[in-house]
């Protein structure tokens, strides 16, 4: 059976019109190309800090399992919404969530990690329909509980998706046509980047940049799935970056929310260092006259939740935006506490890496978009 993966991130989403508009594209891909099609989908823009505001409001202490149900309902919403959308058309379709999908993870609350998969749910469903809505970012455990692979990773769902089906291809659709040399909402004259490597984008991801999720990316690798990193546009879809093996680029990647962690010694904060690269988590060290920090640029949530789980003094002291410049063999990377002033460094860093590039600049972004 060929099949099609397309992924849809929450930038797709930011009325409830637009379950129409990407129900309308499915339509079409559908009758171009005759390949029946796995839709995956991210929460609506925006819905996952509400939720998550909500239920700590509720409870600031709640549980961890608490907290990974309750933010997994925005893409199990946001999959009900598309199915309904597409059932509209008079096309035959289902949805299937975390306990339906086959994926199975390692019992890590906050960031589950994909540990088996099993492509007869979503094999079955495809027999009997055209398209499958899968809803992206989780997971049951071997005990069949609720597991949140983390933020930003439906990029993750579609991926896994893709290889457990036997697809060396999936389709990534986000608020901008592709991969930039610098967010492109930011940066004047960042340049759009045809072709990158998955060590490449996986490395901008980690420091900041919105782009793929670095998960993701990194199975993607491993099982030898090419990505192609797409936008809907009022003139169709424009594929703009194609993720494979080879293609170094430079680059400058912000991170407006890196979470700042004040110890209370360089022991604690060594400990910390430790634990975070453990995890896979990017973290810097800080020292000034103020104390000893350390700095999340990745997986801030997840890491934060860790922090809490040492039971040590250390505490959150507020958020700084990172600016990382980043080519092929090294990076350097500068703190700032102002954010304007961080964007006026990202911009200089990226002028003096391509001088020759235009000074346009796109739009500025709608705030809360969130694109995986």
């Amino acid at each position: 059976m060929n099949v099609k993966v397309l992924k849809f991130g929450g930038s797709n989403f930011q009325h409830p019109e637009d379950y129409g508009r990407v129900a309308r594209h499915l339509s079409e891909r559908l009758t171009a190309g005759g390949n029946k099609i796995v839709a995956v989908v991210s929460a609506m823009s925006g819905t996952t800090d509400k939720l998550e505001a909500v239920i700590l409001d509720v409870n600031k202490k709640a549980a961890p399992s608490n907290l990974d149900a309750a933010l997994s309902t925005g893409e199990m919403l946001s999959a009900c919404l598309l199915e309904a959308a597409v059932s509209r058309l008079g096309i035959s379709v289902t949805s299937l969530n975390g306990y339906s999908l086959g994926i199975r993870t390692k019992s890590e609350l906050g960031r589950a990690s994909v540990e088996t998969v099993d492509p007869t749910p979503v094999s079955t469903a495809l027999k009997k329909h055209d398209i499958v809505i899968a809803a992206g970012a989780q997971a049951i455990d071997q005990l069949g509980n609720l597991m949140f692979l983390g933020r930003n990773s439906s990029d993750l769902t579609a991926i896994v998706i893709a290889s457990m089906l036997g697809e060396n291809a999936c389709e990534i659709y986000s608020d901008v046509p592709g991969v930039y040399t610098a967010d492109p909402y930011l940066v004047p004259g960042a340049r759009l980047i045809p072709e990158i490597a998955y060590r490449t984008i996986a490395r901008m991801s980690r420091h900041g940049a919105k782009v793929l999720h670095h998960r993701a990316v990194d199975y993607a690798e491993k099982h030898s799935v090419t990505i192609a990193y797409k936008s809907l546009t009022s003139n169709g879809v424009a594929i703009g970056t194609i993720v494979t093996r080879n293609a170094e680029t430079r680059s400058v990647a912000v991170a407006r929310d890196a979470e700042v962690i004040s110890c209370g010694s360089h022991v604690e904060r060594e400990k910390l260092r430790a634990l975070f690269e453990r995890h896979d988590i990017i973290a810097i060290c800080m020292e000034d006259d103020k104390g000893v920090d350390i700095c999340i640029l990745s997986d801030v949530d997840f890491a934060v939740r860790l922090v809490a789980l040492t039971g040590t003094r250390s505490v959150t002291s507020g958020l700084r935006t990172v600016v990382t410049e980043l080519d092929s063999s090294t990076f350097r990377v500068h703190l700032e506490g102002d954010y304007e002033r961080a964007i006026c460094r990202a911009r200089q860093i990226h002028a003096r890496m391509y001088p020759e590039s235009s000074r346009e600049r796109i739009a500025p972004r709608a705030p809360n978009m969130a694109s995986h």
